[in-house]
């Protein structure tokens, strides 16, 4: 693996970890991987590996309220906020890595930021990546939002992979929040899909979209409802835009940790390569 550096920035509502998973040598490219709910971009160490191998830097911050930041555990009360955040971070890894192309990588909830970074700062990227993305239909908040208080449902770790060892590494994290949604939460959740859903589509943003079909935190046929807001139309003739969807059989929410993972993988980088051959 990947050895990782850290870096603490000043974000919206307090100090915000970051992780640096350097390159190896000049990088190709610069990667920036955008973690879901509850849990911290620590968990994504073998998706840092694979992009460092593939030419990347690699920088990921652990959100507000999640894994090593600031902030009461999982409160996120304006999105807006961990966009922001995300935007400084990037500031770090460009002011690094000048002159290389900037990708983003989300997952989940991190689908979401990443898609509202997209529509604000799309410009500054070549490519972005969403897996499980929480947009478009997403039907939680509203079931949460009737309840007269959120029950302490924790996620379920079966949902999360078809590897058990994956489910069991999750329940032992400490920087995962095993407890309820709190409603300031769920209300940003339910903002923020809104505002996505109206804020335009990505032009001509390379986008690459991974999902399992049998995901049942993030289902596929609501996400579907927001990729195709994302996507824009397809330009006539030959152009850079490029738009992926990769859809694996029988797996679960996360792609990244699911036992087909190396074909997940070899997709991502694929949608890249062809990404910088343009």
């Amino acid at each position: 693996m990947a050895d990782a550096r850290e870096h603490v920035l000043d974000g919206s509502r307090g100090s915000i970890v970051v992780r640096e998973w350097p390159s190896r040598g000049r990088p190709r490219y610069l990667a920036l991987v955008v973690h879901g709910y509850g849990e911290h971009v620590g968990r994504y160490a073998e998706v840092a590996d694979v992009l460092v191998r593939h030419g990347a830097a690699v920088f990921g911050p652990d959100h507000v309220g999640h894994g090593r930041s600031a902030g009461e555990r999982v409160v996120i009360e304006d999105f807006e906020d961990v966009v922001a955040d995300l935007h400084a971070v990037a500031g770090l890894g460009r002011a690094a890595h000048p002159d290389v192309p900037v990708v983003m990588v989300g997952h989940s909830m991190g689908g979401l930021i990443a898609a509202r970074y997209a529509q604000l700062h799309g410009d500054g990227l070549a490519a972005l990546a969403l897996s499980g993305p929480v947009i478009g239909d997403w039907e939680l908040p509203r079931r949460l939002l009737a309840l007269d208080e959120i029950p302490d449902t924790p996620i379920s770790p079966a949902s999360l992979s078809r590897d058990p060892a994956v489910g069991a590494a999750y329940v032992a994290d400490p920087l995962v929040w095993h407890g309820p949604m709190k409603r300031p939460t769920v209300e940003a959740f339910a903002r923020m899909l809104d505002t996505v859903s109206k804020g335009g589509d990505l032009g001509n943003l390379p986008l690459l979209w991974q999902h399992g079909d049998d995901d049942r935190l993030v289902p596929l046929t609501g996400s579907r409802v927001g990729v195709e807001e994302l996507r824009g139309s397809e330009p006539s003739g030959h152009s850079g835009h490029t738009y992926r969807e990769r859809i694996y059989p029988q797996a679960r929410h996360e792609v990244f940790n699911e036992t087909n993972k190396a074909d997940v993988f070899a997709d991502l980088t694929r949608f890249l390569d062809g990404v910088f051959a343009h």
